[in-house]
């Protein structure tokens, strides 16, 4: 990110600078304007998860967009992938503010939106209109007040995916009071159940990701890992953003609210192995947390990671973040001789 632009946008609230910046992609997208140019991609990049092709295994994660309304503009940056949401069946305001917080000094951002969105069924429209040059997710959640939140989930996997390349079902946000319980027992099963059934309803059956929190212990990861498994779940995202506070420099890291960015890598980095082990491979895994490089987003790779999501670092670097990764990427493919991306998945 250029300083001046940096500058401006740091010297507004950090919700507001998010909100103004989502506005000015939005209109750059529809006018097709390049935003981050560069060379042509590798097809090294190129690699073919949960049945889906992507033309790199960089994705942009879900809480960025949360509306879907800048989805061309963040494929100009040289995405493989953009998830929207979170999206609930109603709209709803999310939490009170202020809500959004930059830790400078840490590279890192706290929230608390509380799923603040403008309901599932105002966002699909411009998914469908969107020229959507690359992979296009959906991510789901309930309402806050819902008196059935399984039912909410299975509401939004109905309603996304007849559009989506696939849908995400996100239980592991810690802005919604009790939402985190869905991750564990009998409630899992029943959503993913419920989820399962919701997107084979229009007959056919779009790939479904789960996003699990990075706060999680073995005994509840090996259950989750099981759980999906059993459901049919295609991928498993690790993880959001955690209630933790490793070692924070900034003021605003005694906010309430879900950490993400640099300090977030470590535990990131752990569960991966975590899920690897209790996945025994069978599910693909997408690691999310922490990722601000090319040397992270391989790291990751060779961990067992299928695909890497990132959003925080973007705050910091900028939109030329993307294609830095991926150049830098590729490089060191090439520099151990893999062919493509996924002779590198779990090569660690």
């Amino acid at each position: 990110m250029s300083f001046p632009l940096r500058r401006a946008l740091f010297g507004l609230d950090a919700e507001r600078a998010h909100a103004l910046s989502i506005s000015m992609l939005s209109t750059w997208g529809r006018m097709g304007t390049p935003l981050a140019p560069g060379p042509d991609l590798s097809e090294r990049l190129a690699t073919r998860v949960a049945g889906i092709d992507f033309a790199n295994p960089l994705g942009l994660a879900a809480g960025v967009d949360k509306d879907g309304h800048a989805i061309d503009g963040f494929f100009g940056f040289g995405f493989g992938a953009v998830e929207i949401g979170t999206l609930t069946p109603l709209p709803q305001s999310g939490n009170p503010k202020p809500r959004l917080f930059r830790l400078v000094e840490d590279r890192a951002v706290v929230n608390r939106m509380g799923f603040n969105n403008g309901g599932i069924r105002a966002a699909l429209p411009r998914a469908m209109a969107a020229k959507r040059a690359g992979v296009l997710g959906i991510n789901v959640g309930a309402n806050k007040d819902a008196a059935d939140r399984t039912r909410d989930y299975e509401t939004g996997v109905a309603l996304a995916a007849p559009i989506a390349d696939y849908v995400t079902i996100n239980i592991s946000s810690p802005n919604t009071p009790g939402l985190r319980d869905l991750q564990h027992g009998a409630a899992l099963a029943e959503l993913l159940a419920a989820a399962d059934g919701a997107r084979r309803a229009g007959g056919a059956r779009t790939p479904l990701f789960l996003k699990v929190a990075p706060d999680l212990d073995r005994v509840a990861i090996d259950d989750i890992a099981r759980a999906a498994i059993d459901h049919g779940v295609d991928a498993i995202i690790i993880g959001n953003t955690t209630i933790t506070r490793p070692g924070l420099r900034s003021a605003n890291g005694a906010e309430p609210g879900g950490l993400s960015g640099a300090p977030l890598a470590v535990l990131a980095r752990a569960r991966l192995g975590d899920f690897v082990a209790a996945t025994g491979r069978q599910l693909p895994l997408i690691a999310a947390g922490g990722i601000d490089s090319g040397a992270e987003a391989y790291a990751r790779i060779r961990a067992g990671a299928s695909l890497v999501q990132l959003y925080s670092a973007l705050v910091y670097e900028g939109p030329g973040l993307a294609r830095r990764i991926l150049h830098d990427l590729d490089a060191l493919l090439a520099r151990d001789g893999f062919a493509h991306v996924g002779e590198a998945v779990g090569a660690g």
